[in-house]
């Protein structure tokens, strides 16, 4: 499926940027950005696949990551990546997963396989990076949407990260006007 890895490789993973508006997720915004974290990327597959008239829907899950930058670690102050997204298709009489999070070049960093997609079997995950350490796994479900519900996520982070954290990255966000000046693509792999 072209769509998704148009997603995939051409709109890069960046986990510090606004998250907490409605229009943070709009797939004209994540095109014009050309980076979005997960959330972004899953919220667009799932426009592109509907303007092609493919029935879509975004979906979240919580992952525990064991391989991400020990930045990132201390920026959330946990492994636990709550409401990771992922997009369902709905192909040939059934809800295919597709998670286009990834794009391939933090791959071959990170040393894990890309996520292929063919349109008959999910792609949610890479369980193991190429040396056989686990990478990543999922430890909660919650559901699909029709839209990326914005309140339930933003109330989910608080609770996970603590609401005084959350606050303070909606505070930076605002006041810089835009994504935080942290560069995740250069930042060392860490693995615990």
């Amino acid at each position: 499926m072209k769509l998704y890895y148009a997603v995939r490789d051409a709109i890069w993973y960046d986990p510090y940027i606004p998250f907490h508006r409605p229009a943070d997720y709009r797939a004209s915004h994540v095109l014009e950005a050309g980076r979005a974290f997960c959330v972004g990327k899953a919220g667009l597959l799932c426009a592109l696949g509907r303007a092609c008239g493919i029935p879509a829907r975004v979906g979240f899950a919580d992952v525990r990551n064991h391989l991400a930058t020990q930045p990132l670690i201390e920026y959330l102050g946990s492994d636990l990546f709550v409401y990771h997204g992922y997009t369902e298709f709905y192909l040939n009489g059934q809800w295919v997963k597709a998670t286009p999070a990834f794009n391939i070049e933090l791959c071959r960093k990170h040393r894990v396989l890309p996520l292929e997609f063919n349109g008959r079997e999910d792609s949610v995950f890479h369980a193991y990076n190429t040396e056989k350490k686990q990478f990543m796994e999922y430890v909660a479900d919650h559901g699909t949407f029709a839209d990326i519900p914005v309140d339930k996520l933003v109330a989910a982070w608080k609770k996970a990260y603590g609401a005084e954290r959350v606050r303070q990255w909606i505070e930076e966000f605002e006041k810089s006007g835009g994504p935080s000046d942290r560069n995740f693509t250069t930042e060392e792999v860490w693995s615990r």
